[in-house]
């Protein structure tokens, strides 16, 4: 799928890796399974920069995967060589600013008066999104294309 760029302080912090290193590929596994997503891809981890490879069962499951991988402490990059079973359009992936809000970027990505499909983002983004008030700058969220 390509490479994709992460703010490496911007993730969230897990099993108690810290903002300077990211958490091993054992531990991004158990992440990826907390976040219901299949964890039998395999995973390496070097100076921050993440690669993985297997199966996901369709596009929007693979972004999320390199999203829950890449929005984490520590990972400034996510290498992906994962096979998709099921292809669809890709999401454009979207670096939450500092001021925005999900109905600032629904208007942003779908159009001016548009800024209630910011359901759409949050549903594609869950996890990491759990409570829509409460995104953080730095974060890289799914924009789904609009259907």
């Amino acid at each position: 799928m390509g490479l994709f760029s992460f703010i490496k302080d911007a993730g969230a912090k897990i099993f108690g890796s810290s903002a300077a290193k990211a958490a091993s590929a054992d531990e991004l596994q158990k992440e990826l399974a907390s976040h219901g997503l299949p964890a039998d891809v395999k995973i390496d981890v070097v100076d921050g920069k993440v690669k993985v490879s297997g199966s996901a069962a369709s596009t929007e499951e693979a972004e999320k995967i390199i999203l829950a991988l890449g929005n984490t402490a520590g990972v400034s990059e996510v290498e992906s060589e994962l096979k998709v079973a099921n292809a669809a359009t890709d999401a454009v992936f979207y670096t939450v600013q500092k001021g925005d809000t999900l109905w600032k970027i629904a208007e942003a990505h779908y159009g001016k008066g548009n800024g209630a499909k910011y359901t759409e983002i949050v549903k594609a983004n869950t996890p990491p999104v759990k409570n829509p008030d409460l995104i953080q700058p730095g974060w890289v969220l799914r924009i789904p294309p609009q259907g």
